[in-house]
């Protein structure tokens, strides 16, 4: 049985949203820091360019499609992934079990105040949830150290890394030998959302796998980046194949 798809060279995960959920909340009851990363198709692209990144990419310990074109890259390859498993949906069935357990969560990324707006709103929902931290993503490099010492002073268990990629993934591969939390998850711009500045997708529009339109209409400045789809799609069709077989399915 093949448990990634390798998806020109970024090997993801096979993996639906609870089966996600469940490999993360394992990775809790490990003595180490686990990484976790959710490309889309841009990402994907990105790592394809460079394989520096892609070899990032790789190490982590659980790589979920974030984005429908993920998904329909391995219908291409005759290798499916069975749904979307975008980063805020496993984040948002994390938070619904870690605060019944007790796990302790830090929220950095995001502009100043948002991680903080986030913190609070989850709290309001969430009333038992222990968020131990929240920390904005517009630190110097310098500053590094003092979050690090921050996150393992506050016992931190999960750390959603939400610093935008490839920042995000570059940070947690450097750092995660430096933190003692059990696990960190690069989630993009999940906190905004968390924090009520952008309105994510209906349901029915996520499961119709058109997220990526509801986005261009609200947010029109996106088109630019929009225009790696296609070319993602059509570099998968004439050349994913080549790397089918070469995922490690272990």
């Amino acid at each position: 049985m093949s448990y990634k798809v390798n998806i020109l060279g970024v090997k993801v995960d096979k993996v639906g949203i609870d089966e996600a959920t469940d490999k993360i909340f394992k990775m809790l009851e490990e003595n180490k820091t686990h990484s976790v990363f959710t490309p889309n198709s841009e990402i994907i692209l990105n790592a394809y360019k460079d394989k520096e990144f892609c070899g990032i990419l790789n190490s982590a310990d659980l790589l979920t499609a974030d984005g429908i074109g993920v998904v329909y890259a391995s219908r291409i390859l005759h290798d499916p992934i069975p749904e979307r498993c975008a980063g805020y949906d496993v984040a948002c069935k994390l938070i619904d079990r870690i605060s019944e357990t007790g796990h302790r969560l830090y929220l950095l990324g995001g502009k100043p105040g948002v991680a903080e707006t986030a913190k609070k709103n989850l709290e309001k929902k969430y009333p038992f949830i222990q968020i131990v931290g929240a920390r904005d993503g517009y630190f110097k490099e310098e500053q590094t150290q003092d979050i690090i010492n921050d996150i393992n002073c506050v016992g931190a268990d999960i750390v959603f890394v939400c610093l935008g990629a490839p920042k995000q993934e570059i940070w947690i591969y450097n750092n995660r030998d430096k933190l003692d939390a059990r696990v960190l998850m690069g989630i993009g711009g999940s906190l905004d959302v968390f924090a009520g500045i952008v309105e994510r997708a209906p349901d029915l529009v996520c499961r119709m796998g058109l997220e990526w339109l509801y986005r261009l209409i609200k947010e029109p400045w996106r088109f630019k980046r929009m225009l790696a789809l296609p070319k993602f799609g059509l570099i998968v069709l004439f050349k994913g194949r080549k790397y089918k077989g070469d995922a490690d399915n272990g």
